[in-house]
């Protein structure tokens, strides 16, 4: 079985949209990760039209900052993200926790707040049936094992995305988290990074290349597990670093030598 491949366009800031998803769908993915501003994209309809005339879907649309944050305009304008992801037809909208309190970790009742607040976003995304997909990530409020065991187990209503290369750097072996966390798992990003001479809380410092550059972990493990888990959700590839000068286009040539990885890996 062949997994929907994604490609997470995080590093788009103004693309010229249609080009860039056209190069995408040559270098053979399937959909695409959305963080773009709304502001940039336009109305819903002008960005389907845009994905519909390309084969290429958005797989997931992204939150602008995190659930806990109680101002009025972040929450609004998060609505209103979800409200675009809906009518885009993203399978899930991704969010992340916040930024760690100032000079401190977070607290384990600050990370079960941080929990609930993104079941409330649930709430508000369900009437779409859109699904929450929380990304673990290093460097900000969850930042260990013991805390995103902490934030999971508080998670009633939305669920998970798993990227392999943060939890690996958490020093969580990547198959046994896809493996552990199966039932709350409906999004999957590969990530790949090449050194990280720093490895603890709030310091991690890796330096990001594209997915099969470095391979810092089992990515074949990963793909395995989870068809033996009957995983049928969409997987998704970072890219490394940026050049100077890339436009969406020629970022979306050069991805077809990620894709091509992933493909061989298992995916």
């Amino acid at each position: 079985m062949a997994f929907k491949l994604g490609y997470c366009a995080l590093r788009w800031k103004e693309p010229d949209l249609e080009p860039g998803l056209e190069a995408l769908k040559a270098a053979g993915w399937d959909g695409w990760e959305c963080r773009l501003p709304i502001e940039w994209l336009g109305t819903p309809t002008v960005v389907r039209k845009a994905c519909d005339n390309t084969g290429m879907p958005i797989c997931c649309f992204s939150a602008q900052g995190a659930p806990e944050v109680d101002d009025r305009a972040h929450q609004e304008r998060n609505r209103r993200r979800m409200d675009f992801a809906a009518e885009v037809g993203a399978d899930c909208f991704l969010y992340m926790s916040g930024i760690k309190p100032e000079g401190r970790e977070a607290t384990d009742e600050e990370i079960v707040k941080s929990a609930e607040k993104a079941d409330e976003w649930q709430n508000y995304a369900s009437q779409y049936g859109l699904e929450l997909t929380y990304h673990v990530h290093t460097n900000l409020a969850v930042d260990s094992i013991d805390q995103w065991k902490l934030y999971m187990a508080n998670l009633k209503k939305a669920k998970l995305c798993i990227d392999v290369s943060h939890a690996d750097l958490w020093g969580y072996d990547a198959v046994e988290s896809l493996d552990d966390f199966k039932s709350q798992l409906n999004y999957v990003h590969l990530q790949d990074y090449s050194s990280c001479t720093v490895r603890e809380p709030g310091k991690y410092n890796p330096s990001w290349v594209a997915v099969g550059e470095a391979r810092c972990l089992d990515f074949e493990g990963c793909a395995k597990i989870l068809k033996d888990n009957g995983y049928d959700r969409w997987v998704t590839s970072c890219p490394g670093a940026g050049q100077p000068g890339d436009d969406a286009v020629i970022e979306s040539k050069r991805s077809k030598t990620m894709y091509d990885y992933c493909r061989s890996a298992g995916f």
